[in-house]
């Protein structure tokens, strides 16, 4: 057999495992809700049986946090990219506000499912500290970002990368929101407006204050 007609790994095989899993998820939970949906009904859509979920996922809880590790890290590779652009910080904001709406946008039920599960966490501590821990690293990968991005453009904002992820987020859990209640009002510009916005305001501050000594 040529190696490029080699049979799937087994590796790879429980990778298009768990992808099928995930995305069955995206549409049983957008369709029936966390508590309605079942972990059968997960496998039937997926086209596996309920062993297969189990061999790769201890419970919806943890599948729904692979899907958030999958769902977040391409918007950590986005990011990236926008702030390696040669773009302004303020320019650089926009096309990363516009490129989370173009996002949240694109797989309307992420939506819906990151803020049930959100509301799941809040009355499940055990879920909550799980959920917690993956949001803090990936507000710290993002703070890394800024801290990078900032020490190479030689600027210093007055206040720390930690504090600025915090607030972003903060921004974009917000639009997501509105977003999802009432999405005709919210338009493809607003979230990068705003971080526009916020980015223009922090640059401001620091100048201020360094011509303040």
């Amino acid at each position: 057999m040529s190696a490029d007609r080699a049979l799937p790994t087994r590796k790879q095989r429980q990778q298009h495992t768990r992808d099928c899993l995930m995305e069955a998820a995206a549409k049983v939970f957008g369709r029936r809700g966390l508590q309605q949906a079942s972990i059968d009904e997960v496998a039937q859509e997926a086209g596996f049986t309920k062993g297969a979920f189990y061999a790769n996922f201890a419970s919806k809880e943890e599948l729904f946090l692979a899907m958030m590790d999958e769902h977040f890290g391409r918007r950590v590779e986005e990011l990236d990219r926008a702030m390696r652009s040669s773009d302004d910080p303020e320019a650089q904001a926009r096309e990363a506000g516009r490129d989370f709406l173009k996002a949240i946008d694109g797989d309307p039920e992420w939506k819906r499912l990151f803020f049930e599960f959100a509301a799941h966490a809040s009355r499940n501590p055990e879920f909550r500290a799980e959920l917690v821990t993956r949001y803090r690293a990936l507000r710290d990968r993002i703070a890394e970002l800024h801290r990078v991005r900032s020490g190479e453009l030689g600027h210093v904002l007055p206040i720390d990368p930690e504090r600025f992820a915090l607030m972003t987020f903060a921004m974009g859990n917000g639009v997501a929101l509105e977003a999802l209640l009432e999405p005709e009002a919210v338009d493809e510009d607003l979230f990068g407006q705003m971080l526009e916005i916020f980015v223009a305001g922090l640059i401001a501050i620091a100048e201020r204050d360094a011509a303040r000594g």
